[in-house]
Parts: structure tokens; sequence; C-alpha cells
């Protein structure tokens, strides 16, 4: 007696990625998020490919692994692909402090985030 399967979280013609502990703030990876949203896949690597922000290629890593996952464990077709939904969520933050003048402490906050991309197949055979 086997266990039963886990139920998909996404639709047929759907796949998923997630990225977690990303060293960044949750604004300034939906900045970058924002730039994929909607767009072709290869449209999509290609500008994060050459997108001047550092976590950019963390962002490229994720989608490249979303659109790996439609292939392999899904079956899709990568040239109808599209980013259909990528949003941010905060994970933890790490608290470190410098010592400021007149025997103050100046906080300083370096907060981690996740990504999820959701890539989706169109046209054809959808």
């Amino acid at each position: 007696m086997s266990t039963e399967k886990n139920p998909r979280r996404v639709a047929e013609n759907e796949a998923m990625a997630i990225s977690r502990m990303l060293r960044t703030s949750p604004q300034k990876l939906n900045l970058v998020a924002g730039l994929i949203r909607g767009k072709k896949v290869d449209k999509a690597l290609a500008e994060l490919t050459f997108s001047k922000r550092r976590i950019a290629g963390d962002v490229k890593k994720c989608l490249q692994s979303a659109i790996a996952n439609a292939e392999n464990n899904h079956g899709l077709d990568v040239d109808s692909l599209i980013v259909s939904e990528s949003w941010v969520g905060k994970n933890l933050v790490m608290k470190r402090g410098r010592p400021r003048a007149r025997g103050r402490f100046g906080k300083i906050m370096k907060p981690f985030s996740e990504l999820t991309i959701i890539v989706r197949q169109v046209g054809e055979s959808a």
C-alpha cells in the first residue's frame, strides 16, 4: 500500500519554480520580477540576461528552473510558454548593527526574499 499522490498545485498546462533565501529586499526583487510578468519565456530570459540589476541572475536561474520543470516533469512545449505569474514574498531579516556616535547603535537590516514563477503553455495546444 503506497501513499496517495500529492495533488498538483498548478493547472495541467502550468509549471512552477520557487527560489528561497534570495539576499535582497522584496521591493528590489519585485522590480525585476515585474519586468518578466506576462512575457514569452525567450523574451524574459533575454531581458534578464542584459539587466544591470544584481539579482537578475538569480531570477533568471529560477525562470530556467520553471522552464525545465515544464519540459521534463510536465511535458509542455518550451516554445509556447509564457511567464503567467511571478510574485515575491518576504523571508527572514538578519539584524546587524554598527556603533554610532554618543553611545548609540545604528541598525542594519539584511532582508531575504523568495520568488515564485509560474509558466503557462499557451497557443495551439493549450
